[in-house]
């Protein structure tokens, strides 16, 4: 077996739409990585933000190293949960240094996305909004479309008040609300019993 350093270059289709899902798993495959004896570096590029082309590449000391990730039962139980996310075209191994500080045409960085609130506390927010407009639009509106079709007289109502309430209104509260809207409870800390 060889005792130079073995890099892995592997490319995978991803469909863009499930990119996120990916950079995770991704991520979830560098940490198991890292992990492994022998392991000296990892990372994975994209030609551009669209591309259905992913490069990956991993580094292993030796050849004895890279076989004993490549049979572990950490990189088969993380190889299976991409099933359906990715398709692996084309895998190739190097020795030496050729191949590890190729120039990438593009690197893509993905951030954590930020946390989505609860719908519950979507629809209180939606609510402070929307009855306040909603009963103003209906007080100074309403008595000047009498007469009118009443399903043609709330579609002008809503037409007047959303983009008031989407652009403006929204916006203004849920920045007023944030702390409360992405707080996250505190996770509860155990003390062991000390017997």
């Amino acid at each position: 077996m060889s005792a130079e350093p073995i890099t892995v270059s592997i490319t995978r289709h991803v469909s863009p739409d499930r990119a996120k899902e990916v950079a995770a798993w991704a991520r979830a495959g560098q940490d198991l990585l890292s992990a492994s004896p022998g392991y000296l570096g990892s990372g994975w590029i994209r030609p551009d933000p669209q591309s259905t082309e992913w490069h990956m590449l991993y580094r292993f000391a030796d050849a004895a190293s890279l076989d004993a990730w490549e049979n572990s039962s950490e990189r088969s139980w993380w190889v299976q949960s991409a099933m359906g996310m990715v398709e692996d075209t084309r895998t190739e191994r190097r020795t030496g240094i050729e191949g590890w500080f190729d120039q990438p045409t593009g690197v893509t960085v993905v951030n954590a996305s930020a946390p989505v609130p609860p719908r519950w506390k979507q629809m209180v927010s939606i609510f402070i909004v929307f009855y306040p407009v909603n009963l103003l639009a209906t007080w100074l509106v309403t008595p000047l479309l009498i007469g009118i079709w009443l399903p043609l007289r709330v579609l002008i109502v809503v037409a007047a008040i959303m983009p008031i309430m989407t652009y403006a209104l929204l916006p203004l509260v849920t920045r007023a609300l944030r702390p409360w809207l992405v707080n996250r409870p505190r996770a509860r800390t155990r003390i062991a019993n000390p017997q």
